[in-house]
């Protein structure tokens, strides 16, 4: 019995010697180290999907947030803008998530600021000692009435008589005006109205102030030359030539008896069809706007490139002086704004009911004299040459100063112009062809800033338009 109990017994060279053959054993070694990678895996995968939890509140409260703040920003919105944003959590289940909301609002802006957080607790990250989440959200938004320059140039001719166009375009545009030029905005906007119909009557206002051949006191359209729709700016140091006072479309026929009708001369003569430059009484700007008739045919190249000239700071010498005299406010004295003046938004609006037309003129030879002058002025030109001149001599009294494809090219250069200029385009083809809304389109500073538009549906556009002016953006 002593004996197997002293076989039994290990001596301290034993375990020695046992150490040594474990320690240099390999048997298991992989088990042991896949063990230990699975362990990493389920901590990295547990980091991860409470990481994908965070990021999921993350983005629902920052979209609360964000939506908030647009919502309280809002010129237009009447109430509280700090209960408009806690409105919004409450409503989304997140009253308590808000830290602070702060409103910086003065005579033109309204910016918004929103803090919340949220903490989540942690389904895996706990046992590594990180028991909840902290889940931010940051909100600014701000909508600011910049000082902003608008020409807004409509189409007065004679189609725009048909399908009650030309009273939705009143109504239209009446809305127009009362949306940008709200009391809020005194001194801030100003609008240029610019009638268009074969040409644009620049009124004596504006016309004494450029350098121009006058030749008659009837109407005061100005020629342009085509180059000069190569470029935004008037070349106000130019001479100009005046453009001719004559009837030349057509003439009334009554009771089978020839009528000499003079009341559509190719540029038009009546006030209210006259340029209106830079004002903010919407009262007067909507005047004039119901008084509009349909007449004559259409050059809407010739409307842009008075709406796009008016809006360049080299324009600036004749409106300081019609302010001076009291025709422009004295708000707008210095403008038209500088190109790089960050403060201010410049854009058009450029509508039409068609697409451009032919447009005729009487050659100098029967146009150099006085009194040759004071007769075009006294006859209808078709009247004329059917009564007292024959068939085989009538097309040497007239000749084709623009036809439809050279209206096409001026208009588009003179929107590329004023697109380098980085004048905003808004057009709107009313109840126009697919070759009329093409060219619209194209004119437009986007696809987006393109209307189509039929019926009553022009006033719709004129409010969206007049809406985006009033730039809501998140600044943060």
């Amino acid at each position: 019995m002593k004996r197997c109990k002293r076989e039994n017994r290990l001596t301290a060279g034993d375990l020695l010697a046992l150490s040594r053959h474990f320690s240099k054993s390999e048997d298991g070694s992989i088990t042991i180290f896949a063990c230990f990678m699975i362990l990493i895996m389920m901590t990295i995968c547990g980091i991860g999907v409470d990481m994908m939890r965070h990021e999921m509140e993350r983005t629902r409260l920052q979209a609360v947030s964000d939506r908030a703040v647009l919502a309280a920003a809002d010129l237009d919105q009447t109430l509280d803008p700090e209960a408009v944003v806690r409105d919004y959590f409450a409503k989304s289940g997140m009253a308590e998530y808000v830290s602070a909301v702060n409103v910086d609002e003065g005579l033109n802006y309204r910016t918004v600021t929103v803090d919340a957080s949220n903490s989540i607790k942690t389904q895996f990250m706990d046992t590594l000692g990180v028991e909840n989440l902290t889940v931010p959200a940051y909100a600014k938004a701000e909508e600011k009435i910049q000082k902003v320059e608008i020409s807004l140039v409509v189409d007065i001719s004679g189609s725009m008589n048909n399908n009650n166009k030309m009273q939705n375009l009143k109504n239209a545009a009446g809305v127009f005006v009362d949306t940008v030029l709200k009391p809020e905005n005194e001194d801030l906007i100003s609008v240029s109205l610019v009638p268009y119909s074969e040409h644009v009557n620049a009124g004596p206002m504006i016309f004494d102030q450029l350098n121009i051949n006058q030749v008659h006191p009837w109407s005061h359209c100005v020629e342009i030359p085509d180059s000069e729709f190569n470029k935004a700016r008037f070349d106000i140091v130019r001479s100009y030539d005046q453009m001719q006072h004559f009837q030349w479309n057509y003439y009334s026929i009554e009771s089978g008896n020839q009528q000499n009708t003079l009341y559509d001369t190719v540029c038009p003569r009546n006030s209210y069809e006259r340029i209106l430059p830079f004002s903010q009484n919407a009262t007067y700007i909507k005047s004039q706007i119901n008084q509009f008739k349909p007449r004559s045919g259409t050059s809407i190249f010739l409307g842009m490139k008075w709406g796009v000239g008016m809006l360049q700071p080299n324009f600036r010498p004749i409106i300081t002086s019609l302010s001076n005299s009291g025709s422009v406010d004295a708000a707008f004295a210095n403008r038209p704004s500088a190109l790089n003046d960050p403060e201010t938004l410049k854009t058009v609006i450029l509508m039409t009911d068609g697409q451009n037309d032919r447009s005729m003129r009487i050659p100098d030879w029967y146009y150099n004299s006085d009194s040759e002058i004071v007769h075009w002025s006294r006859y209808n030109l078709q009247y004329y040459l059917n009564r007292y001149v024959s068939y085989y001599y009538h097309n040497d009294f007239y000749y084709e100063k623009y036809n439809a494809s050279q209206g096409d090219t001026l208009l588009s250069n003179i929107c590329d112009a004023a697109k380098e200029a980085r004048i905003v385009i808004w057009s709107i083809g009313f109840e126009v062809t697919d070759h009329g809304a093409s060219v619209m389109r194209d004119c437009a500073s986007s696809p987006s800033h393109f209307f189509r538009v039929e019926g009553v549906e022009i006033e719709d556009a004129f409010e969206a338009i007049a809406r985006q002016i009033n730039q809501l953006r998140l600044t943060q």
